[in-house]
């Protein structure tokens, strides 16, 4: 079967994995990043990023689904008008807001993480290039599986025996367990053409293992 998405050019990174996407108004994207070791120990470590999403992501695109999980993250975005604005700098004239917020969202992680650890670690803690997979929203059920699998991953790196358990994912949101103002609920529903009224159990479906290995990192 042909990919359903296409992977975006990423150019190399800085040491703290600021890196350059190239995001198209109107599409949706799957942008994820992994570390090789733990980057989030405790609920503190969860909400001093997400309060940073909130600064640096949020005012910048349409969030449709995420997830955090101990050693990486998933965000399902649109990109609205926001999305592709210029930063204008001179030396970069290509560079977009949010793709150099990406970048500073990490860099910024990382440098408190660094500074504030009882370890005194340095150096890079995502070790790996943020990746954007643009997503072709008329292709099968792809969109729809990426956004239930973002939602599972608790579930199946057996965290939680239960969705609504994770706190740091925003399926509570998506269930109506939280009044969460991370995502664009109502954007979200009418893109994936999500069933409100059948929301849960389908939430709990089996993902497509011919969509698996592309929702992963490699």
């Amino acid at each position: 079967m042909v990919s359903v998405y296409k992977r975006l050019e990423v150019e190399k990174c800085t040491n703290f994995v600021s890196c350059t996407m190239h995001f198209e108004q109107g599409n949706i994207y799957h942008v994820y990043n992994r570390s090789n070791e733990t980057v989030f120990f405790s609920e503190e470590n969860y909400m001093f990023f997400l309060n940073k999403v909130r600064r640096f992501i949020y005012p910048n695109c349409d969030i449709l689904a995420w997830c955090l999980m101990p050693n990486h993250f998933h965000f399902l975005i649109y990109a609205n008008s926001k999305s592709i604005e210029s930063t204008k700098e001179n030396h970069r004239p290509s560079l977009q807001v949010l793709s150099k917020n990406f970048g500073t969202l990490l860099s910024s992680y990382t440098q408190s993480f660094n500074r504030f650890e009882k370890r005194k670690r340095k150096g890079r803690l995502f070790s790996h290039n943020t990746v954007a997979k643009l997503i072709e929203q008329e292709k099968d059920d792809y969109l729809e599986n990426c956004f239930f699998y973002i939602h599972q991953n608790p579930l199946r790196a057996h965290l939680v025996s239960k969705l609504e358990n994770w706190e740091f994912s925003s399926f509570r949101d998506s269930a109506g367990f939280r009044n969460g103002t991370l995502c664009n609920e109502n954007l979200a529903f009418q893109l994936i053409k999500l069933d409100s009224e059948n929301f849960y159990e389908q939430s709990y479906a089996v993902i497509d293992e011919k969509y698996l290995d592309s929702f992963r990192f490699r």
